[in-house]
């Protein structure tokens, strides 16, 4: 559930897509992700502790995080979970998760999850970035369909509201905040239009024809 971000202009100076461990669109390699798991791991402990429902306690440890961002390198590898960063490698400012479904009748969508900005970095813009950083990065691969849900009133209802998300609904009591309340989280999707993302109907039909390649990966969260 995508949690702490921001709903200001986007300030793209915020972004770096082109130091090592990036793959040419600017998002992490598989052993780039192993190396920077601690440094995710620190965005991640921020959200919780700002309160952020991301799906983990108020006691969520550097080792548990860690792990967390690790068990996340195969599905990379795999090509079935995308992780666009912001930032210096050692100490991110933010990142976002795009996860690929694998079924192969569900090649056509993708989901994103896991939108965070650090506290000393918002009201920048650069949750809007990281968010169209995803977008693209879906469209890139074929996607033209994505899924999210987030915490019903946080700033990122907002976020995705003014970015041409359109709410499904609200779930009351979906998911636990770090303080262990259950709160209710809206759901929401964005239909990609190709012509905002030229160039990407090769991809999609690459896509789709190698739909059933990956589709025994674990779908990433």
């Amino acid at each position: 559930m995508p949690p702490t971000t921001d709903h200001k202009p986007t300030d793209h100076r915020s972004t770096d897509h082109h130091s090592a461990g990036h793959d040419s669109t600017g998002l992490l390699t598989a052993e780039a992700l192993d190396a920077a798991a601690p440094a995710l791991a620190g965005l991640l402990i921020d959200a919780v502790r700002a309160g952020a429902s991301v799906g983990f306690p108020a006691d969520l440890t550097d080792e548990a995080a860690t792990a967390w961002w690790r068990a996340r390198v195969d599905a990379v590898a795999a090509g079935a979970l995308s992780v666009p960063p912001a930032g210096p490698a050692g100490a991110p400012l933010g990142t976002v998760s795009l996860a690929l479904e694998q079924y192969p009748n569900g090649a056509h969508r993708a989901e994103i999850g896991k939108l965070l900005v650090h506290s000393t970095a918002r009201r920048r813009g650069l949750g809007r970035t990281l968010l169209a950083l995803a977008e693209r990065a879906a469209a890139e691969r074929g996607r033209t369909l994505l899924l999210l849900d987030t915490e019903t009133d946080s700033d990122a209802e907002l976020l995705y509201r003014s970015s041409g998300w359109t709410a499904l609904g609200t779930v009351p009591g979906y998911a636990a905040d770090p303080a262990g309340t259950l709160r209710p989280s809206t759901f929401f999707y964005k239909h990609l239009d190709a012509a905002e993302h030229p160039g990407t109907s090769d991809a999609a039909a690459t896509t789709t024809a190698a739909g059933t390649s990956t589709a025994a990966a674990a779908r990433p969260s």
